[in-house]
């Protein structure tokens, strides 16, 4: 998760103060430094100040920082932030309520020292920030065949005191493209550098209302009933001769601007969706529900598995989620964190479902695939894989105002599998938004799906 960064604070916390496990008047129990398992990550919370620090071997800068808005919770950007105390008050664990899962947290004495001073903003130390936030922190160098020690010889080097922005950035940008990972990036203001999976289309505003448009007019132009929700990010429609349902989904948030479009608010308009649709009378009838998410942006976890309790009848695990947290062996782990399905207490849907995927599908996309594929019932893929990407990003500042960004996380299924890089696999291979399907108006998926829900 990423949480933008509110006014600036200064926080008065003590680097030598003690850790006391009873606060002081006025004072919460949760105040005070907390060391975080993974994620190079200090945090000093106190003041009514929640404030991140971003830690490496060679640095300390600060992060992100949120605002006090109740007891142990801290509200920035629409991200609710709560912190619960461990039994012994020196153990606590950190939720966001957009993401799933939680992080663990250990209370410490002192900030690290390097976060007491100022850390240099020359071009070598941005490049040593820059390397050493993957090096502690990216999962998945060995299963890419990447030598990151080999990545820094060659191009540390090239570094000197009057190495430009640009010439950094576009360093940067050769460090990290041949990881192919649509959940790196490396931003020097409004100039990014971002790349999906070799062959795939990473989604933008542009593809979606080109495809939302082709299927409206190809696959939809029948449908007897059909109506948008969540600023069109979802749309809804009974087939024609008694088909099965379709639900598209092109993101999970972005649905309302809402307070400041919070996730509370846009939960509230999937929930308004769902029951719109997912009526008693229609579920009966229904002989089955495709789910496309050919074009699916990603957004919260926490969304796809809200949207996946109102799928089934039983309780269920979705998938396990660890990240590393070691910096020197990218094999050791935090320990999964099974991420439970519940049935919901509002209208579902139990039936066979078909859920249409393709290189397109990303992110929180794929994490609801994932979270449909040990699903009670009758549940079948259709399509191409994801893209590959599932963590949780890590936005990491550089020394020089720089931003790097990439994942740290594994979602784990039942067996201990990850997808990342690969992508989630279909049962039923086809193509998916092609020239040639588009030229021929031809949607090999969709028509998959149709028919199999028929039989």
């Amino acid at each position: 998760m990423r949480i933008v960064t509110a006014t600036a604070v200064i926080l008065t916390l003590a680097a030598g103060a003690a850790p006391a496990a009873v606060a002081d008047a006025g004072r919460a129990v949760t105040d005070g430094l907390w060391r975080m398992d993974g994620y190079g990550t200090v945090l000093a919370l106190g003041h009514g100040v929640y404030q991140e620090y971003q830690t490496t071997a060679v640095s300390c800068l600060k992060g992100d920082s949120a605002r006090q808005t109740g007891p142990g919770t801290y509200t920035a950007d629409g991200t609710v932030l709560t912190v619960r105390l461990g039994r012994d008050h020196d153990h606590a664990r950190l939720s966001a309520d957009s993401s799933v899962g939680h992080r663990q947290l250990r209370r410490i004495a002192a900030l690290p020292a390097k976060c007491t001073g100022p850390t240099p903003t020359d071009p070598r130390t941005a490049f040593d920030v820059f390397w050493r936030s993957f090096e502690e922190n990216y999962p998945f160098f060995a299963a890419k065949g990447i030598d990151w020690h080999a990545v820094r010889d060659r191009y540390r080097p090239l570094i000197h005191k009057d190495t430009t922005r640009s010439e950094l950035f576009d360093v940067f940008s050769r460090m990290v493209a041949p990881l192919h990972d649509a959940h790196v990036a490396v931003q020097d203001g409004d100039r990014v550098f971002a790349q999906g999976r070799p062959g795939t289309e990473v989604p933008s505003e542009q593809l979606d209302a080109r495809v939302k448009k082709f299927i409206v007019e190809r696959d939809l132009a029948r449908a007897p009933f059909r109506r948008d929700f969540a600023a069109g990010r979802i749309t809804y429609a009974d087939l024609p001769d008694g088909g099965p349902g379709y639900l598209r989904v092109s993101g999970f948030g972005g649905y309302t601007t809402a307070d400041h479009g919070s996730y509370a608010a846009n939960l509230a308009e999937l929930d308004r969706a769902l029951d719109t649709v997912l009526t008693a009378e229609r579920t009966r009838r229904l002989p089955g529900l495709i789910i496309d998410l050919r074009i699916n942006g990603g957004g919260s976890d926490a969304l796809g598995i809200h949207l996946a309790g109102r799928l089934t009848d039983r309780p269920y695990v979705a998938y396990a989620k660890r990240a590393r947290n070691d910096p020197a062996d990218p094999t050791r782990h935090t320990r999964p964190e099974p991420i439970p399905v519940l049935p919901a207490h509002a209208p579902g849907y139990t039936g066979p479902v078909a859920v249409l995927t393709g290189g397109s599908t990303v992110s929180a996309g794929e994490t609801f695939t994932q979270a449909l594929m040990d699903r009670p019932g009758r549940t079948i893929r259709i399509g191409q894989p994801t893209q590959g990407v599932f963590s949780d990003v890590m936005s990491r500042k550089l020394p020089n105002g720089m931003t790097a960004w990439l994942p740290n996380e594994e979602f784990l299924t039942r067996t201990g599998h990850t997808f990342d890089g690969t992508g989630i696999p279909p049962h039923i291979t086809e193509p998916v938004f092609t020239k040639e399907e588009f030229a021929d108006n031809v949607d090999s998926a969709f028509d998959r799906a149709v028919s199999d829900l028929d039989r």
